[in-house]
């Protein structure tokens, strides 16, 4: 027979921020960007955002920056090459870096393999992106 204590604690609560489980296949929303990358929604509040992200080999975003937003991306697969004002840094698998609001950048895939990574962002970046035309 299940007591009250079981059964809270078989309930999963809601995604979004809601201190629920995720996963690609229970996520909030799979988006595609970019040239055939790919995203999944994990958390998205106004406080903060945490995504998942595909990237095909040979792509890359736009050049751009966030007013707000810090944000923080954690290598899961692949070799990823960020531009952060100018700077060039490649990371591996289980390595992070963190990308300072004002920060212009971009991320891109050189590799011949697929690139996966965590991206957190504190507040959301919704409307909080500034493309910039200027290359790195």
């Amino acid at each position: 027979m299940e007591n009250k204590q079981d059964k809270a604690d078989n309930q999963v609560p809601p995604l979004g921020g809601g201190g629920g489980s995720f996963s690609k296949s229970e996520c909030l929303g799979h988006y595609k960007w970019g040239d055939d990358c790919y995203g999944w929604n994990y958390i998205d509040t106004e406080a903060l955002s945490v995504k998942q992200e595909l990237m095909p080999p040979d792509t890359a975003e736009q050049l751009h920056y966030h007013e707000k937003a810090n944000q923080v991306f954690f290598i899961l697969k692949g070799r990823a090459t960020f531009y952060i004002d100018g700077v060039e840094n490649v990371l591996k698998p289980e390595q992070g870096i963190e990308i300072k609001a004002g920060q212009k950048h971009f991320i891109c895939n050189k590799e011949n393999s697929d690139l996966e990574f965590i991206l957190y962002s504190s507040p959301s970046t919704k409307g909080d992106r500034i493309n910039s035309p200027l290359t790195p």
